[in-house]
């Protein structure tokens, strides 16, 4: 199959998430010869429903929004025809009164109030009162994933999900993956108080002491497990694992959780973050819920695309360099100026040549959703 071929693009962090996205393709295809020269990137490629999918993973030890704006940037050099990008994933919850976000849940950024769903934060340069800083919100995901969001947020509602039945499904076509993608005791989600920080090298169960543990139920039969929620996402460069800090933002920007990736990805080609909740972004974090909230984020992720009907690809090829540039000279100011010289204000210089020419060509949406 030809790169062109491909339209939807699958971002992870880590080789957690990326094991976990492949598990849920119902096709994978080879990958030779399906990438730019000078593209580093490890792909899996396949196809998830009727959607044609490239998945990549950040380089083995490398975290954070530049190297995640990396492999997008070669991504969308190789994979010329990609309109829709995820970023599917594990994160640190943000529970409150508001929220009762438990591990193994899904938050997916969901803009509101003028927000992209997205909000970039740096910590202050003192490291006394560890301030935050608010750097900005980032541009919303394009309007065909915020559409398919809303549809399947109302067919949830409605009917429930089967996201434990998918998980289910993949575990069963990839036993390997059984003991590290299951979903863990309930006895191992553990809410401790803001202000108790984890000592030594000890698990929470031998080390921690469950006086400081927040009580709550398990959840009911007509209650969803996993939860999905929708709203901001908080992404940084630092690693967050201070409980008071994660409450104070919290408190101030209804922030449901954080991670360290999607900063890198909006403003050049803005996309859809979904996130496993994994720990609650304090001392206590722990990997035992990895794999599971990674494998939530997928089965997810999966959904929501059954909801966007795919373009073809073979009917609208990407423009070559020459034939996109003669193709607006002398019209004078069109709408697709006014684009273009919106699109140069928000994108960085590598990223703009390669997404202009995608956007800016068609004047009809490329994606229907079902309803």
């Amino acid at each position: 199959m030809k790169s062109s071929n491909y339209t939807v693009g699958w971002i992870c962090a880590i080789k957690t998430e990326y094991v976990a996205a492949q598990a849920f393709l119902d096709e994978e295809h080879n990958t030779s010869s399906r990438r730019s020269y000078h593209d580093p990137n490890d792909y899996t490629l396949g196809r998830m429903g009727k959607h044609n999918v490239v998945i990549a993973v950040l380089p083995n030890g490398e975290y954070g929004k530049s190297s995640a704006a990396a492999v997008m940037s070669h991504m969308l050099h190789s994979f010329p025809n990609i309109r829709v990008m995820l970023m599917v994933g594990i994160g640190g919850g943000v529970p409150s009164a508001r929220h009762d976000i438990r591990l193994g849940d899904v938050v997916v950024s969901s803009p509101s109030g003028g927000n992209s769903g997205v909000f970039q934060f740096d910590f202050g340069k003192s490291v006394q009162d560890q301030r935050f800083y608010h750097t900005g919100f980032m541009n919303q995901p394009p309007t065909v994933l915020r559409t398919a969001v809303a549809g399947l947020e109302a067919s949830y509602e409605r009917k429930g999900h089967k996201l434990r039945k998918s998980i289910d499904t993949a575990l069963s076509y990839n036993p390997r993956l059984g003991r590290k993608y299951s979903k863990p005791s309930w006895s191992s989600d553990r809410l401790y108080i803001s202000g108790y920080i984890h000592g030594g090298k000890l698990a929470c169960a031998d080390g921690c002491s469950s006086d400081y543990l927040i009580p709550r139920q398990p959840r009911g039969r007509q209650e969803d497990d996993p939860a999905i929620h929708y709203g901001l996402i908080a992404s940084g460069d630092t690693l967050m694992k201070d409980a008071i800090i994660r409450d104070t933002l919290a408190e101030e920007h209804d922030v449901l959780c954080f991670e360290m990736e999607a900063a890198g990805l909006m403003n050049n080609f803005p996309c859809l973050v979904i996130r496993g909740i994994c720990d609650y972004a304090d001392s206590h974090k722990n990997k035992e819920w990895q794999g599971y909230a990674a494998m939530a984020a997928a089965a997810y992720a999966k959904d929501l695309l059954k909801r966007v009907s795919p373009m073809t690809p073979s009917s609208e090829q990407a423009p070559d360099e020459d034939s996109s540039s003669k193709s607006h000279q002398g019209q004078g100011n069109t709408s697709a100026d006014f684009a273009s010289e919106a699109l140069q204000i928000y994108l960085s210089d590598d990223a703009y040549d390669v997404v202009a020419q995608r956007f800016l060509r068609a004047a009809e949406p490329t994606f229907r959703v079902h309803q």
